[in-house]
């Protein structure tokens, strides 16, 4: 046996790559990914770490993940936090960005690395992009310099909180707005990244039932439609505006939402662009928003700006305490979710 050699946790919890063509089509297969990763030789060669697979039961459909299950994947990194070197978690594309985000501001003090990773195609199929992608991500997952929650995908290693998914088909099907890839296999490149202390102790804040939504602007959407979804999000709400963070300047617009924000509900205004973010004051209409007591998201995804408002929204304390503490946080970047 190699005792140089790193030890990894693969957490299988279902996805494209691991599933099998059948009569119905497309569907998992319980046990085929692990025992390919138990029995090809090429997963024990020189240059892999040794690893372990935990596989969930049902495997899941990226689709039907809920924060629940963001739940159920931190816990188990906890659970085995000090006997392993690094961690992938094999995950569905769909809302693989989404899970990334949530677990980078779940798992706080994360001195290992864990990796997302799956496939546009199939393990069985011919040119499946998944033993590319599986492979990379296992032998990332053994290298400290690489800590943290991450997506690798298509040769590139993704900050988690700062991923997208911007294509349904291509194999670079992610992207990282303004935020370069950590390493590119391709081309042969890293970023380094700050030491991290492999002997921390992570410490793990489940995300809790929200009532938190998303209200993307658009000509002519009227205040009683925006009026009426805030009434759905007591807790909290992104407002997709325009450009760097504009909206209409609506007087009537402005009291529902400044209403909005005096009853307790946090409301984030968060860029319909893809690059750049908010920035406040270019235009009178985000600071039109900024008085009406909206929070701007900076250049966060959505992804993230939804996850760590759960995140904040999930501490400990009473709801008013909770909501105060909140508001300050936001605006704070967290795990590298702000991009200066």
């Amino acid at each position: 046996m190699d005792n140089d050699k790193k030890n990894v946790c693969v957490i299988y919890t279902g996805g494209t790559i691991g599933m099998v063509h059948s009569e119905a089509g497309l569907r998992p297969e319980p046990g085929f990914l692990s025992g390919v990763l138990r029995d090809s030789p090429v997963f024990h060669s020189e240059g892999f770490p040794r690893i372990d697979v935990v596989e969930y039961e049902p495997l899941l459909d990226s689709s039907d993940m809920a924060p629940d299950d963001w739940n159920r994947i931190a816990g188990d990194i906890c659970t085995r936090y000090r006997d392993y070197d690094g961690f992938v978690v094999v995950h569905g594309t769909d809302t693989m960005a989404w899970t990334a985000s949530a677990l980078s501001f779940m798992l706080q003090h994360l001195g290992k690395p864990v990796i997302l990773t799956g496939s546009q195609i199939p393990l069985v199929d011919e040119g499946s992009d998944a033993f590319a992608n599986l492979s990379g991500a296992l032998r990332l997952a053994s290298c400290p310099e690489f800590a943290g929650v991450t997506v690798f995908f298509d040769g590139q290693l993704l900050r988690g909180n700062r991923t997208v998914k911007t294509h349904s088909r291509k194999f670079s099907a992610f992207s990282s707005p303004d935020s370069p890839a950590l390493s590119d296999i391709r081309a042969d490149d890293a970023i380094p990244a700050p030491a991290a202390d492999q002997q921390a102790t992570v410490t793990f804040t489940p995300i809790k039932p929200v009532k938190c939504g998303v209200i993307t602007l658009f000509p002519g959407i009227s205040v009683e439609q925006i009026e009426a979804m805030l009434t759905a999000m007591p807790d909290g709400a992104i407002l997709r505006t325009f450009g760097s963070g504009n909206s209409s300047q609506s007087e009537n617009l402005m009291k529902v939402l400044r209403r909005y924000t005096l009853a307790g509900g946090i409301l984030i205004n968060h860029s319909q662009c893809l690059g750049g973010g908010v920035d406040v004051g270019i235009y009178a209409g985000s600071s039109a928003l900024q008085q009406a007591g909206a929070i701007p998201a900076g250049n966060m995804t959505l992804e993230a700006a939804m996850t760590k408002l759960m995140f904040l929204l999930s501490q400990e304390g009473e709801r008013d305490s909770v909501i105060a503490t909140a508001r300050d946080r936001y605006v704070l970047n967290i795990a590298g979710e702000l991009i200066a």
